[in-house]
């Protein structure tokens, strides 16, 4: 009670001081040093024995999040908007390809483009994407890699055949696809929440909450993947592609992973993940322009091997891919902490 005076007073109830104590790195091994069966048990006697609370009726432990009709249509509204906003972008161009003059496309674009980034803010500062702690510099990285998604390949194309030169050709299938899925990812993210909140307070030891939740966390990416991938199949039919989007389903993975975590209080993770995919990505382009100098040939051999193995979409496939794989495994010790969901 001396060394953790400040939790106690400080928390609403037992669970609040379980997570608090989990985050100092107490186990239940430690818990039966005090003659407790787990943290669960010490944190209800130190919730009882703290004098600084005010006399009453103890504070019950706070809700699950429940089912909030309105508060779930308002964030659900908010995360189709910036899919409607590529969506009604890809199509005014479409309708009018041929009747507008190259000015007048760049006017559509740069508005639709704005507007779908005051949509996708607006989204992620409500609801179950919401970072209470912001994101850091996730996104600048998230700008570079939506980018590269869409004019990567092109870029790649031209850099291993001997350019670049010339305009770089546009690939929107797998921004339209993304923004479309942010839906998706936001009922995903409430699901797991919810869920995990209800293992949180049916729980009587740190590793049974663990071992319940990291299950819910796989099945809310599998889930999220389900719905990720016919979205990114209508995506490309429309542009006319043919196409696998596997490069765009790991960016779609690795970015949902990201901003889960964020969600939950913890946006670094994501950070060094999205950084890690970028340099992979600027990687690419960089070894196979180095490898044109004399001596340096090597260099573009990595590249060149992976080009001609799964084309030039196998580049951000195997960055994205390898950055997801790595959250994933981090968010499963991450997120199997009781102490994560205090501040979801």
């Amino acid at each position: 009670m001396h060394d953790h005076r400040d939790l106690c007073e400080r928390a609403v109830s037992p669970l609040e001081i379980a997570a608090g104590l989990e985050a100092h790195g107490l186990t239940d091994r430690t818990a039966a040093r005090y003659r407790h069966r787990d943290v669960f048990a010490l944190a209800e006697e130190l919730y009882a024995r703290t004098p600084a609370r005010p006399a009453g009726p103890a504070v019950a432990a706070p809700p699950p999040p429940g089912p909030d009709t309105e508060a779930r249509a308002g964030w659900t509204l908010l995360a189709l908007l910036p899919g409607a906003a590529c969506l009604a972008t890809a199509g005014l161009l479409r309708t009018t390809e041929g009747v507008l003059g190259g000015g007048a496309r760049a006017a559509v674009t740069v508005t639709g483009a704005l507007l779908a980034c005051l949509a996708l803010r607006l989204c992620l500062g409500r609801g179950p994407l919401r970072a209470p702690e912001g994101a850091g510099r996730a996104g600048m990285y998230a700008c570079w890699l939506l980018s590269f998604a869409v004019y990567g390949e092109g870029l790649l194309a031209q850099v291993v055949s001997g350019g670049p030169d010339g305009l770089w050709e546009a690939a929107p299938a797998p921004l339209l696809g993304l923004t479309a899925a942010l839906a998706p990812a936001a009922w995903c993210a409430h699901l797991f929440t919810v869920r995990a909140h209800r293992k949180l307070t049916g729980s009587r030891a740190l590793e049974e909450f663990g071992a319940g939740v990291r299950p819910l966390l796989l099945a809310a990416v599998a889930l999220f993947v389900c719905a990720l991938l016919p979205l990114l199949f209508l995506a490309d039919l429309g542009f006319g592609g043919d196409g696998t989007p596997v490069a765009a389903a790991a960016l779609g993975v690795l970015f949902f992973l990201a901003r889960l975590l964020a969600a939950h209080g913890l946006p670094e993770p994501g950070t060094v993940a999205l950084a890690a995919a970028c340099a992979m990505e600027a990687a690419a382009p960089a070894l196979v322009l180095a490898g044109r100098l004399p001596g340096l040939e090597p260099l573009a051999r990595p590249v060149h091997a992976l080009v001609a193995a799964g084309g030039t979409g196998a580049v951000p496939a195997l960055a994205c891919g390898a950055a997801a794989l790595g959250l994933l495994v981090h968010a499963l010790a991450a997120l199997s902490r009781a102490s994560a969901h205090t501040r979801a």
